[in-house]
């Protein structure tokens, strides 16, 4: 039976905001049963996308291009942050026990030793990796 008016009250409205909260901030799906997850786009449908022709979601910050952005978060899956402090022999320690490919055990033997890392955006700058020029 339809009623003419598909409008509910201001408690629902925020049980809906609260449910979808997640999905908004994180920018991926947060449920941890399958059956709560949205379905896929179909196959002949295109996937739905912020930015369909990239990977990156949200855009690239000034000064980086979305290749830095993608790198460096790259390099920082294979870097955890209990490994820093770190020089550059234990880098490549941690990242190993990590399974961290050949690309970025390259990258990792590129870095200059002799100085102690903090953490994985002084790796990144001393690989002359781009970094953002403002902060928000």
């Amino acid at each position: 039976m339809e009623r003419g008016s598909d409008k509910h009250g201001p408690r629902l409205d925020e049980a809906m905001e609260h449910e979808t909260e997640g999905l908004v901030r994180g920018g991926h799906d947060t449920h941890a049963e399958e059956w709560k997850s949205a379905e896929p786009s179909g196959e002949d449908q295109p996937d739905v996308d912020l930015a369909p022709d990239s990977t990156l979601v949200g855009g690239a910050p000034p000064g980086m291009s979305e290749a830095d952005v993608e790198s460096r978060s790259e390099l920082a899956t294979y870097l955890h942050p209990h490994a820093f402090p770190a020089v550059q022999t234990e880098l490549m320690e941690e990242a190993r026990r990590n399974q961290a490919p050949d690309a970025i055990l390259d990258r990792l033997r590129d870095v200059p030793s002799g100085r102690e890392y903090a953490n994985v955006g002084e790796v990144w700058r001393a690989l002359h990796g781009g970094t953002e020029s403002e902060r928000f």
